[in-house]
């Protein structure tokens, strides 16, 4: 994990750091949840979720309430799924990184 928000990743790209552990923390988590072996009434939301913040980090910065919203609905499908708990606090962690959202 990076250790602040300063850091640039080691391959020498601009990469912006906060994008970089999102995207691998929801490869991480799409990867375990594609693995479970069971089946769950709001599977498909998560997954649907997981692809909407991978799609966010492809494509640069995320919006932060698109992001936040995401994460809410994965912890609502996946909450309860204790096999996938460290993943989701992953992209919990990671969605952190980007700060609260501007106050309208």
């Amino acid at each position: 994990m990076l250790r602040s928000l300063g850091q640039r990743p080691v391959t020498g790209s601009d990469e912006d750091p906060r994008v970089a552990e999102l995207r691998s923390a929801v490869s991480r988590l799409r990867r375990e949840l594609a693995a479970h072996p069971a089946e769950f009434p709001d599977r498909c939301i998560a997954e649907d979720e997981l692809a909407a913040l991978a799609a966010m980090a492809i494509s640069g910065i995320p919006e932060i309430p698109r992001l936040r919203r995401s994460l809410l609905l994965i912890a609502g499908a996946i909450g309860s799924v204790s096999a996938l708990a460290r993943g989701l606090s992953d992209v919990r962690s990671a969605v952190d990184l980007f700060g609260e959202p501007p106050r309208h």
